[in-house]
């Protein structure tokens, strides 16, 4: 496909990452058996909603990084490797809506921000930095990604076990999306560069628990 084809089709995964329904490929992760159970108490629900809500920000991110990377690198053993890491996203971005509507509670209304914000992001670095760089934010955001569920973990009521085993599985997909892309050819990004990132998560999932 030439660079008009890749954009119409980057153009068409944003329309299906923010007004359609996203559908898994794997089924939705269930607590393991014997695991602790139980009815959530308004409070617990609403911060089990807020902690999802934050999670389906990260992986509308997430389609939006591998989109704009995929289609600017010139390397079709790439391409074809975001795509699957972001067909893979889409589980997540599933699994964390349906669990969202489980909880009664709704996505971030600022999706279309976040969305833009990171699609932006992924194409500055493809295109000036080249695939090592652009490998370099997968690994270094699916890090940063990966700790955050970590904290999550800690945060969602113990005996929110739905909601704690798609956070698990999800934790261990981004490890080895982190994984995977250091070993394509990412580089480390400097560390003033990974303190920014860490800044601006700090924003977006700060403002997405509550908006």
């Amino acid at each position: 496909m030439n660079f008009s084809d890749r954009l119409l089709c980057a153009v068409d995964s944003g329309m299906r990452t923010l007004f359609a329904v996203p559908r898994a490929a794997r089924a939705t992760p269930t607590p393991e058996p014997g695991s602790q159970g139980g009815t959530l108490s308004p409070a617990e629900r609403r911060l089990s909603g807020a902690l999802m809500r934050v999670n389906h920000v990260g992986e509308v991110c997430a389609q939006a990084l591998y989109t704009s990377q995929a289609m600017t690198t010139k390397n079709d053993n790439l391409r074809r490797h975001l795509e699957a890491a972001a067909r893979e996203e889409t589980d997540h971005l599933a699994w964390t809506s349906e669990r969202l509507e489980e909880l009664g509670d709704r996505p971030s209304w600022l999706n279309p921000l976040w969305y833009a914000g990171a699609f932006t992001i992924g194409l500055v670095a493809g295109r000036v930095g080249g695939d090592a760089l652009s490998l370099g934010f997968v690994v270094e955001t699916e890090r940063q990604v990966a700790e955050h569920l970590g904290s999550h973990l800690n945060r969602l009521p113990e005996h929110d076990a739905a909601s704690r085993a798609i956070v698990a599985q999800m934790q261990q997909d981004e490890a080895a999306h982190a994984d995977a892309a250091l070993h394509a050819g990412g580089v480390e990004l400097p560390l003033p560069v990974r303190e920014i990132m860490r800044m601006a998560a700090r924003v977006m999932t700060g403002t997405a628990h509550y908006v």
